[in-house]
């Protein structure tokens, strides 16, 4: 359950999507900072978080040396905060317990509306490519050569408000051939890991997930690849969105972009994880998110505590 909200700018005329605590006077359609500088936060010890994973400690260890990055570049202590779910990462933020996060793709409209998170960078490569695609795998004897097969099937999605997990294939796969919970059943496993792993086991007959995912999982060597095939796969989507709290001093946002802009990837435990990119690479909420809100409008998804909630 999300807190009630501080209290409402009133005199504000336009916040859009917005969360009536919040405005967006320039039209960026993220959190203004306040105007009154009274209200601006400039904390001892920042606190940052990375998205829901299956093991929080493993990811604290690999997020180590970019947080000593940061506690350099800041002059702070940086704290790992380790979340169990989109909900709490929202709430985090939203409560002021939390500074810098990372929200996956589909959560970050609801981290950015409902709790004032302000996206600024991604992870990319060094010519400034980025993005994963939503990939449908099956095992590799099925019958499901398309999509249009996964009809009568039972399918793993993730949870509700994942992007490639669950609502692009809402409003993607109808011109394909299916309709998600009409021309199969959906089961939500929870989250790509689940649903990798369930349609290896045979638990489930496909699932679609994020390809950053299953190609991390291969590397670790959590499945055999040569056990599943891709069915089908979408032109890339934006991945995890870092963002800061709306209302940071702006000498402290310039430094927090300052660390990651000019964080090096190179022989760091980060750079080993994450393969494919080796650094930050700016981005806007309004435009790299373009597409992931388009998906979301067709989904009828609702900014509102209860649509996050739903997950």
């Amino acid at each position: 359950m999300l807190a009630a909200p501080a209290l409402a700018q009133d005199n504000c005329e336009n916040r859009g999507a917005l969360d009536k605590q919040y405005c967006d006077a320039d039209g960026d359609l993220v959190a203004d900072a306040p105007t009154d500088e009274s209200k601006l936060r400039d904390p001892d010890t920042l606190v940052f978080a990375y998205t829901p994973v299956e093991d929080p400690a493993i990811y604290e260890d690999i997020w180590e040396p970019f947080i000593s990055h940061l506690e350099e570049v800041t002059g702070k202590d940086v704290q790992f905060f380790a979340v169990q779910s989109n909900s709490a990462e929202v709430e985090a933020l939203r409560s002021g317990r939390l500074h810098i996060a990372g929200f996956s793709t589909g959560p970050t409209p609801f981290a950015v509306n409902l709790a004032g998170a302000v996206p600024f960078a991604i992870m990319g490569a060094d010519d400034g490519q980025f993005g994963y695609k939503l990939q449908v795998y099956t095992q590799a004897d099925s019958d499901i050569k398309e999509v249009a097969d996964l009809a009568g099937k039972r399918v793993a999605h993730t949870s509700p408000t994942s992007n490639s997990g669950n609502q692009a294939p809402r409003a993607l796969f109808p011109d394909l051939g299916v309709v998600p919970d009409e021309d199969y059943e959906v089961t939500y496993s929870g989250s790509h890991d689940q649903s990798m792993l369930g349609v290896v086991a045979g638990d489930y007959d496909a699932a679609p997930v994020a390809s950053e995912v299953v190609d991390r999982m291969a590397e670790r060597g959590l499945y055999d690849p040569s056990e599943v095939r891709i069915v089908w796969e979408s032109d890339p989507f934006p991945t995890t969105s870092y963002t800061y709290a709306h209302d940071l001093t702006p000498e402290l946002k310039d430094k927090i972009e300052e660390a990651f802009f000019s964080f090096d990837f190179t022989g760091t435990a980060l750079g080993e994880e994450f393969s494919g990119v080796s650094k930050f690479i700016p981005i806007t909420y309004k435009d790299q998110w373009k597409v992931i809100r388009q998906i979301q409008k067709a989904n009828g998804v609702e900014y509102t505590p209860e649509g996050l909630a739903a997950e």
